[in-house]
């Protein structure tokens, strides 16, 4: 008998970044194995609603006509800088999905819940017991802990409350998956005996997608792909685009976000024309583009939540064999040197990581060995179609030989 299942996410298909391509992959994975998948979800707005105007965002045929998907709409405007209005946006849309679980007559074997926001997470909860459907909790981010590490919202007592609520979703879930190593202490320090819950199952490339060759240029250009928002070291950014441009290397800033506006004046006003803003595309457009570029950039503010975490832009960059130069720590900043795809600098200082873009420009083997080994890395770790075996074998009762089952580890 077809086993059923219903994920329940804030974003899904169209929406760019990696959280909504990473649900959009799951379920159309889940779908090819001979499963029966409906998604509860929300009217695409990440990061801009606008942007689901452009026909071209629509690009999958067989998700555009599925009738497994139920989008909720969501009146308040989410994206600003004040807590209260994000939680505003949060509750209305918990309300409305848990009203639609509610009201449904539908049977499910799973409850797929994903999280950030933490909100959504206690949607999967409420519809575990409605159901009386197993609880697999998807953690994509460490929440609220996040939400301190961007100075969002640091009122202890809420922020306690938060982490009560976290602890009773990884207590009450019948399997927890991860998508990055970092989260691991955290979590089994939140909650004891969850260990063997938990699986690794991080984002990931298909395989068609790292298929495409990489782009012969004569030019050195560097690119920033993705969000330019309150987690990320802008100012960082806009210093490295200022000694790039002493240097005659472009930089391509295929940016969204609550910063991307302000960082485009900032640059204007400074005179850098090396610098060239494009507005985001679909995946695939986005792959293209990158592969065009010679070196990719990421940063992330100096807190301990993100030595926790490994950004999509990275995985997308050793997909399309682009060397990387990063101000990052922890986890990321270990995969990147343990694979040699590229250089990583913790000291926030954009002189050091100039030097990276200048070994790179001036070597051209450099730059071909560690392409290679980028596009290597993700075939053996970051493959869908290699990693979506882990959650199969959960649902499929063969626990013993679950591949990424997790044990603590040091970062």
């Amino acid at each position: 008998m077809t086993k059923k299942i219903l994920i329940v996410s804030q974003n899904f298909y169209p929406e760019i970044g990696s959280a909504g391509n990473r649900i959009k992959n799951i379920y159309l994975l889940l779908k090819e194995s001979g499963y029966d998948v409906d998604v509860l979800t929300t009217d695409p707005t990440y990061p801009n609603r606008k942007f689901y105007e452009d026909e071209s965002f629509w690009d999958h045929e067989e998700l555009n006509e599925t009738s497994d998907v139920t989008r909720i709409k969501i009146r308040n405007r989410k994206y600003s800088r004040s807590f209260s209005n994000r939680l505003y946006y949060y509750l209305e849309m918990a309300s409305k999905m848990v009203g639609n679980i509610f009201r449904s007559k539908k049977k499910y074997d799973y409850v797929f819940t994903t999280s950030p926001p933490i909100f959504i997470a206690v949607v999967g909860l409420l519809a575990k017991y409605k159901f009386g459907a197993k609880l697999i909790l998807d953690i994509r981010d460490l929440w609220p802990d996040s939400l301190k590490g961007v100075g969002v919202f640091n009122y202890p007592f809420i922020i306690n409350f938060f982490h009560k609520i976290e602890k009773v979703l990884y207590r009450k879930a019948n399997e927890i998956i991860v998508n990055s190593k970092g989260f691991i202490d955290h979590i089994t320090d939140q909650e004891e005996n969850v260990q063997e819950k938990m699986t690794y199952v991080p984002n990931a490339a298909r395989e068609h997608e790292i298929s495409q060759s990489k782009s012969d240029s004569e030019s050195f250009k560097a690119i920033y792909a993705g969000n330019l928002g309150l987690a990320q070291d802008n100012e960082m950014l806009l210093h490295l685009a200022e000694r790039m441009k002493e240097r005659n290397v472009k930089l391509t800033i295929m940016g969204y976000g609550y910063y991307s506006h302000n960082l485009k004046d900032e640059m204007e006003g400074r005179g850098l024309d090396n610098v060239n803003f494009v507005h985001p595309r679909t995946r695939n457009e986005c792959f293209k583009l990158i592969s065009e570029h010679q070196v990719g950039i990421v940063t992330l503010v100096d807190k301990d939540v993100f030595k926790t975490v490994l950004p999509g832009k990275i995985i997308d960059y050793m997909t399309c064999g682009v060397p990387i130069v990063g101000s990052v720590a922890g986890f990321s900043k270990q995969v990147i040197e343990d694979e040699d795809a590229g250089f990583v600098s913790e000291t926030k200082d954009a002189d050091d990581l100039i030097v990276y873009v200048d070994r790179l420009k001036n070597d051209a083997l450099l730059q071909k060995r560690m392409s290679k080994n980028g596009t290597k890395y993700v075939r053996e770790h970051f493959l869908w179609e290699n990693n979506i075996q882990s959650l199969l074998s959960l649902m499929e009762a063969r626990k013993e030989k679950v591949p990424n089952k997790l044990r603590k580890v040091e970062l």
